[in-house]
């Protein structure tokens, strides 16, 4: 399982650094973009052989508001972003940039918890 976002033709992965996750976030800012999830469930045999395998891409819809200069610089110094996806955490101090989302939340998280279970009642497994 992997989340990157998606504006026009930038892929957003986590940033390198403090300055690559400014970068980002000034690509970002007042728009909106694509946050992608790819998830994978593999049930193998008793020899480790893979028997069934299903994947599924989740996109949801961020529109992110405009920030300020400075508000983009308090965020990064929250160190946040570092290991994020598009440089921000839409369940941390990121959600106070976040006019509205089109889509799974969990997704934004990083994990599509919904789409998850169905995947795993489809191999036969309940998690509850």
């Amino acid at each position: 399982m992997d989340t990157i976002g998606a504006y026009q033709h930038h892929i957003l992965g986590k940033p390198k650094d403090i300055a690559d996750a400014k970068r980002i976030l000034q690509i970002l800012n007042g728009t909106t973009h694509e946050v992608i999830s790819a998830i994978c469930v593999v049930s193998t045999d008793e020899n480790g052989g893979i028997e069934r395998k299903k994947s599924h891409a989740e996109k949801t819809l961020v529109k992110f508001a405009k920030m300020s200069p400075g508000e983009i610089d308090r965020y990064l110094e929250s160190g946040e972003s570092m290991d994020k996806a598009a440089a921000f955490a839409i369940q941390g101090l990121g959600s106070l940039f976040i006019k509205k989302i089109d889509g799974n939340y969990d997704n934004v998280v990083g994990l599509p918890m919904c789409k998850l279970y169905q995947m795993f009642k489809e191999f036969g497994e309940e998690m509850i």
